[in-house]
């Protein structure tokens, strides 16, 4: 089983092009789309957060189901759901205004010890910057980091982060239990406030991570290891817009390893430049039918199946 801890929430998403449009709920939250990405793949997964009773939460925890997703290391409270409004520029990119105070995701308890079948956990976005819940998942971070694998998207929300060198620190901290790193150019950028991300990438693995993937939008997707370089070239697809696209890219890369016994970073490391190729060309796939669509809809694993001419 992959283990995806972080927030649940809900993006409302404009419907029209008026300045102000109508806004559409749609079910989000980075860690809760790698998880309905894994579930959709058909990989066993489980979902650690905490969601709210109300309305938006239980149909938060609907679609974790009819996406395949486990729900035992869900805790529910009466807080409300985190909302995310979102802003699409021409090109269908996404800005996000939040709306985080007292709710559900920030007040996770730690759960413990992880399952024994759990061979991989994936963290990132706003529950690992919004405490007190962001204390709770790094504490889970670096205790399992020790035996599992621990996939990290930190998918860089600045306005929420209010001390950006504090978390700059806090990000390197947590690299030495990192055995993926996956990010986009821009959050590289950010994090290491340099424009080189190619060497930015390969500081960051002499600290850690056996690889880091970069997507780089209309460029594709490239990951960087001790050993080399690959990259692949984007999938050509119509842009409904970009929601989810990099938490499709973190769950289907996870996907790739688990369906070929790589869920470590060990053999992570030993990954041909072939393998990375179809890895990193199945999550550019799954990745592109996410941006052909509204929302955070990863595919299942039969329309991924048929992109792919399988």
């Amino acid at each position: 089983m992959i283990v995806v801890a972080g927030e649940a929430l809900v993006d409302m998403v404009p419907v029209g092009d008026d300045e102000l449009t109508p806004l559409a709920p749609k079910l989000g939250g980075g860690p809760y789309n790698v998880a309905v990405a894994l579930g959709r793949q058909d990989v066993p997964t489980g979902f650690l957060s905490r969601v709210s009773t109300d309305h938006f939460g239980e149909q938060l925890v609907k679609r974790l189901h009819a996406s395949n997703v486990g729900t035992d290391l869900v805790q529910r409270g009466p807080e409300n759901t985190t909302l995310a409004v979102v802003g699409l520029a021409e090109d269908g990119s996404a800005r996000y205004a939040f709306y985080v105070e007292g709710t559900a995701d920030r007040l996770v308890e730690d759960p413990g010890p992880l399952p024994a079948e759990a061979k991989a956990v994936s963290f990132g976005t706003l529950s690992l910057v919004l405490e007190p819940g962001a204390s709770v998942y790094e504490t889970v971070l670096r205790r399992e980091g020790k035996r599992l694998l621990t996939a990290l998207d930190p998918n860089i929300r600045a306005g929420l982060i209010h001390d950006p060198g504090a978390y700059r620190a806090r990000f390197r901290s947590w690299l030495p239990d990192v055995g993926l790193l996956k990010l986009s150019v821009e959050d590289a950028q950010w994090l290491a406030e340099a424009d080189d991300v190619i060497e930015i990438a390969r500081t960051w693995i002499s600290q850690g991570p056996a690889a880091v993937v970069l997507t780089k939008g209309g460029d594709g997707l490239s990951v960087i290891t001790a050993t080399g370089q690959v990259d692949v070239p984007p999938v050509k697809v119509d842009v409904v817009d970009t929601i989810g696209a990099g938490d499709t890219v973190q769950g289907s890369l996870l996907a790739w390893l688990h369906d070929h016994d790589a869920l470590s970073a060990e053999k992570i490391r030993g990954l041909s430049t072939e393998e990375w190729t179809a890895a990193l060309t199945y999550a550019g796939a799954a990745a592109a039918i996410t941006c052909s669509r509204a929302g955070a809809e990863p595919p299942f694993a039969s329309e991924l199946t048929a992109a792919l001419g399988g």
